[in-house]
């Protein structure tokens, strides 16, 4: 499917998203530590698994991530959110 099935408007939004999607991942890693330090059970399994996910997105070394999940602290999400942050 190619943008040409888009009208004009509809192509701008898209353009825009992909233009903007850094930042998209870093708001939503941000949500998803203020939720580890409230998730418990097996919403906070599937917390750590979108964290994950949104770390591998925003391209952090697997090192990293496999030492953050290991430590399973919030903290460390929450340090790499103000570390992009400041990056950004």
């Amino acid at each position: 499917m190619g943008m040409e099935n888009f009208n004009r408007a509809q192509q701008g939004i898209i353009k825009r998203y992909y233009q903007n999607i850094d930042s998209i991942q870093l708001q939503r890693l941000a949500d998803l530590a203020g939720e580890l330090y409230l998730a418990a059970g097996k919403k906070l399994e599937r917390t750590w698994k979108a964290v994950v996910a949104t770390l591998e997105k925003l391209e952090i070394p697997k090192a990293r991530i496999d030492h953050i999940v290991k430590e399973a602290k919030p903290e460390l999400v929450a340090g790499i959110v103000k570390e992009l942050s400041a990056a950004a």
